[in-house]
């Protein structure tokens, strides 16, 4: 089931993150001002964190942030290991889009890295497509060697 994120989600949305991040990256101060404080960084700035629940435990999170007018920005998508492959990752994205509609975005942006072979093919499953031109946006994280946008009005 995904859900909006809840005050007993910080930890889970924190933890998945964390996780995927350090396994092949490095956490960095951006990270960390974002992970700790999820409801001041996410939603107290006009934006959503979803989680994805499964027996009762949070095993996907992602967030969206306005990013300019008519654009959300996807950021800290996060499945856990053990539940990557069942759709959970995709079920996520969808319900992502229809939370960035109403946000009132007509597209989403997004950065990630080209090592992150199944969350890319994830992303252009979905009809994401590699930013370019005016898309393409300096980046706060280092990790980051890709950015992808989808229209989705």
């Amino acid at each position: 089931m995904i859900r909006p994120y809840g005050s007993g989600d910080a930890g889970a949305f924190r933890d998945l993150n964390v996780a995927w991040i350090t396994k092949h990256f490095t956490l960095e101060d951006k990270d960390r001002e974002l992970l700790d404080d999820p409801d001041g960084m996410v939603l107290g700035k006009g934006g959503r964190i979803l989680v994805a629940e499964l027996d009762g435990t949070v095993v996907g999170t992602v967030a969206l942030m306005p990013q300019k007018p008519g654009r959300a920005e996807l950021c800290k998508m996060a499945v856990s290991e053990a539940h990557r492959g069942h759709g959970i990752g995709k079920a996520l994205m969808l319900a992502a889009e229809d939370t960035a509609r109403s946000m009132g975005a007509s597209s989403i942006w997004l950065e990630t890295n080209t090592v992150l072979g199944p969350a890319i093919g994830l992303y252009t499953s979905c009809g994401y497509e590699e930013a370019t031109g005016d898309d393409f946006l300096c980046s706060p994280y280092q990790r980051c060697n890709a950015q992808f946008v989808k229209a989705i009005a």
